[in-house]
């Protein structure tokens, strides 16, 4: 245990000391952690072993997911829709149902084993993108600012508008085995996603209300104020699933109505929080490339790969370039918008949730999730600042 413990602190040690010269080159983060973890993994170093890593990552993705879900939401300036409504509305509005609409049926084409609602259910959790996989373009002042603001906001809310709409198809597929009536699962799924609405808005109107009149007061110390944000996302996620709601739903809800009360003081809260969610998200990255990578990519068919690749480009691109169509936008900034959609840490963990499900069509669709997840990641980390460097130049050209 403290063996592994060292070669992880280390390592984390290592990687935090080139992090800014790491980030203006054209390898990522996630993909040196993913890499790193594959090769201590069993199937090459063996310093990890397959089958721990395995049972921790649905306990650490399930925390690192509530926590970004809770400070994306809440971060995300919702009067910056005001004046740069246009990209952002249309992205979430129409692309993101496009997105899953077209995964649907692409799914359904090349997956016969697949139901419907597993091929729907498949489509919803390859349409969220990972706000954080994404930080080299959003942060990269090269590329115009209503394109970064429109990503920006996109990627905050798209993981947490496709919580619900994954429930909904599970729901679907599972009582449609069973033989239950879909009032039954209609009212099973409202309770779910009732509980955790109710949780993100109490317990967080509460938390953010305590945390504003202690702050008036001078009662909150310098010290403690980096971890009020961690545990009240936190509280939301795991309150919410213990009374058998949907802890995601609760801190995505929950980050909305923190950010309304604290107003200009939300991303003073929130970046401490922000730090840990991305440490927090290497380290499920490492644990990803330990005990997923390996063991997906040996049982991985033509179907898989072919499928992944259309998923990252026409299933996402095709329905952001229509949204985007009477925008004023450019060829090159409508094909920019759809490239950058990243999968990563939602999607990871939506097939968590659909493996513990017992859908039938689980373990194609996590090799499926897992294919494009690792495309993406390398694809994404690479085309990063190179196309942002074209983008500026076509945006003055």
């Amino acid at each position: 245990m403290y063996e592994q413990l060292a070669i992880l602190a280390i390592f984390v040690f290592l990687y935090s000391v080139i992090a800014g010269r790491t980030e203006r080159s054209m390898i990522s983060g996630p993909m040196i952690f993913v890499a790193a973890g594959f090769v201590m993994g069993p199937g090459v170093l063996g310093w990890f072993s397959g089958e721990e890593p395995h049972q921790t990552l649905r306990v650490l993705a399930d925390l690192t997911l509530a926590l970004c879900l809770f400070t994306d939401s809440a971060n995300a300036n919702l009067r910056t829709l005001e004046h740069h409504y246009g990209i952002p509305t249309r992205m979430l509005l129409i692309g993101l149902p496009g997105a899953i609409l077209l995964g649907t049926l692409l799914a359904l084409t090349m997956f016969g084993a697949l139901t419907i609602f597993e091929a729907a259910a498949l489509g919803a959790m390859l349409a969220a993108t990972d706000a954080a996989l994404g930080k080299a373009v959003i942060t990269n002042k090269k590329v115009p600012s209503r394109l970064r603001e429109g990503l920006n906001v996109e990627s905050g809310l798209n993981d947490g508008l496709c919580v619900p709409i994954l429930f909904v198809f599970i729901a679907l597929e599972l009582g449609a085995e069973e033989g239950v009536g879909s009032g039954l699962v209609i009212k099973l799924l409202a309770e779910e996603l009732g509980i955790g609405l109710a949780v993100g808005v109490v317990l967080a109107g509460l938390g953010a209300m305590l945390l504003r009149a202690c702050w008036r007061r001078r009662w909150v110390t310098e010290t403690w104020v980096q971890i009020t944000t961690v545990a009240l996302a936190l509280s939301c996620f795991s309150v919410a699933q213990s009374l058998e709601g949907s802890g995601y739903i609760a801190a995505f809800v929950g980050g909305l109505v923190f950010g309304v009360i604290m107003g200009k003081r939300t991303h003073e809260l929130v970046e401490p929080a922000e730090g840990i969610g991305d440490t927090l998200a290497l380290l499920t990255w490492m644990l990803f490339g330990v005990a997923i990578v390996g063991q997906v990519f040996e049982q991985m068919t033509w179907q898989v790969f072919v499928f992944a690749l259309l998923s990252l480009t026409v299933v996402r691109m095709l329905p952001v370039y229509a949204s985007l169509i009477g925008t004023g936008e450019t060829h090159a900034s409508k094909l920019f918008l759809g490239w950058f959609g990243p999968r990563g840490l939602a999607s990871i963990v939506f097939t968590v949730i659909v493996m513990d499900s017992g859908m039938p069509g689980a373990e194609l669709m996590a090799q499926v999730v897992v294919c494009t997840v690792f495309i993406s990641l390398v694809l994404h980390g690479v085309s990063a600042n190179p196309l942002a460097n074209r983008i500026q130049k076509a945006s003055q050209g």
